[in-house]
């Protein structure tokens, strides 16, 4: 895309580029996103960036009317496997607030320099810039949804000082932590956080930092680009939600999805509502450490995939005869992803060549059985999924499974933990495969359904797949042409899975 091109989308104010790439104002020292509702700037004024870090490395300040920051992130992170597509989706989880610049450049297998030149050279910020500019969003948030006093937020969102902390907010927004409180913004907002000062989930499942005892948490707006199928996702996760670890609550249409999760640093509890806002979905996060705020957005943005281009999508499957009218049908179709690989992989085992439904129950027992207590339940959500390395050795004799599918589950379960398998946001697509293939019981439809989900591939099909072949032979599309589907065989799987199946002769 040439700058010619991405100042016509600024002028027509398209939203289908916010995230892809941010513009900067010489005359007013101000980013914006491309569909910013200000008076268009005159081109020869206008600089264009990949991220909001770069602006922000250039020297300009955040737009205090399109809230440049918090748009859906670009969906080119997700469909590119290299070094830089890794470090964007490792950085996104918060990897170089927990461990460094050293820790990421150890999890890529390259030098500190190398990754501090590539993402430079691709990005147009380096490694801790990027993480800054998360570090001023988080606090953002936090200033403008709890009541927790500025010194306690700066922590939270990762600063190492209140210096630094305040220094960020000025040069990032222009304005002190006190100025950010007081613009918190309302009902009418386009995006970001919303609704009154909420609290955090505390040990024993109740909630602080909130002006008033029972707060509802965090209130976020989690943005998306475009169209968004909210009947597909929920329906989707409806049909799998495990009793204790989540439910779905409310009649369809008007739905909220609940769920427990265990973070890097403590639980929460996570609340998604079905009818969505204007180009957002409505959630609420009960924390137990603020610290983890900024790991759980990205986990919840990648299960509910918020962060795909269904315009690319919608244009490639779009072009194949078979397909175009299921993509026509199901405008905003997505791939949902996990908020927990670990959960996930192992999910997939219980799965393995039943049906979801018998899959749920062998789910819900292994919750019942392995799963974590609450200390305090919440409605339906009693427990935390179990860790890994506590089901390493477990004799599973409550599922009532096989001992072969039992001793796969065991096998999964103790690579994940000694990390001989890794799934973490920015792990090797293709390495992650073959080792999970190496492990005895774990075959391709297994090892492609977890890089799909617990690793947000954009591009598997399990052609192996019952449904898949199902739903291939009710619209006429032939999966041996799935080539064309590139770099979004996934999303062509989803809509296969939901395709009018054939009447039988």
């Amino acid at each position: 895309m040439s700058d010619d091109s991405r100042y016509e989308a600024v002028c027509s104010r398209d939203a289908r580029f916010d995230g892809e790439f941010f513009f900067g104002v010489a005359t007013t020292g101000i980013y914006c996103r491309p569909s910013c509702p200000a008076t268009t700037p005159r081109r020869k004024n206008v600089r264009f960036f990949p991220t909001s870090a770069a602006a922000q490395g250039a020297g300009f300040r955040a737009c205090r009317r399109c809230r440049p920051d918090a748009v859906p992130g670009s969906a080119d992170w997700n469909a590119r496997a290299d070094a830089v597509g890794r470090a964007m989706r490792m950085i996104g989880d918060g990897v170089v607030d927990r461990e460094g610049v050293s820790g990421l450049a150890s999890r890529l297998g390259y030098s500190a320099r190398q990754v501090q030149r590539q993402l430079t050279a691709e990005v147009g910020a380096g490694p801790v810039a990027l993480a800054r500019a998360q570090r001023a969003h988080t606090a953002r948030i936090l200033l403008q949804t709890t009541a927790l006093r500025a010194s306690e937020i700066a922590f939270a969102a990762g600063f190492s000082s209140v210096r630094q902390f305040n220094d960020t907010l000025r040069e990032i927004y222009a304005a002190t932590p006190t100025e950010l409180r007081a613009a918190r913004p309302g009902k009418s907002a386009l995006s970001g956080p919303t609704g009154a000062p909420g609290g955090v989930l505390g040990t024993n499942g109740g909630t602080s930092g909130g002006t008033n005892g029972g707060t509802a948490g965090v209130p976020l707006r989690l943005a998306y680009r475009g169209p968004y199928d909210t009947a597909q996702v929920f329906d989707y996760l409806a049909r799998r939600a495990l009793a204790g670890l989540e439910e779905m609550v409310g009649a369809p249409g008007a739905r909220t999805y609940r769920r427990t999760l265990r973070l890097p640093h403590a639980c929460a509890i996570v609340e998604v509502d079905e009818r969505p806002g204007d180009g957002w979905l409505e959630c609420r996060l009960r924390l137990t450490e603020l610290r983890d705020l900024t790991t759980a957005i990205q986990r919840i943005r990648r299960l509910f995939d918020l962060d795909a281009d269904p315009y690319a999508v919608a244009e490639r499957l779009g072009a194949d005869a078979a397909l175009a009218p299921l993509v026509a049908a199901r405008r905003g179709l997505r791939s949902p992803g996990t908020a927990d690989p670990h959960e996930l992989a192992l999910r997939a085992v219980l799965g393995q060549q039943v049906s979801v439904a018998a899959g749920r129950v062998l789910g819900d027992a292994l919750i019942a059985a392995y799963g974590t207590p609450l200390e305090r339940p919440d409605g339906g959500l009693t427990h935390l999924f179990p860790r890994a390395e506590d089901l390493a050795e477990a004799p599973f004799g409550e599922l009532g499974m096989v001992e072969s599918r039992r001793a796969t589950l065991r096998t999964l379960a103790a690579a994940l933990a000694d990390g001989t398998v890794r799934l973490d946001a920015g792990a090797d697509r293709d390495r992650t495969e073959k080792e999970l293939l190496g492990l005895r019981g774990i075959g391709p439809w297994t090892a492609g359904y977890i890089r799909m989900r617990a690793l947000s591939d954009p591009d598997v099909l399990l052609e192996s797949d019952v449904a898949v072949r199902a739903g291939a032979r009710g619209a006429g599309a032939h999966l041996e042409d799935s080539e064309g589907w590139r770099p979004w065989r996934s999303y062509a799987m989803h809509h296969l899975w939901n395709a009018p199946r054939p009447r039988p002769e």
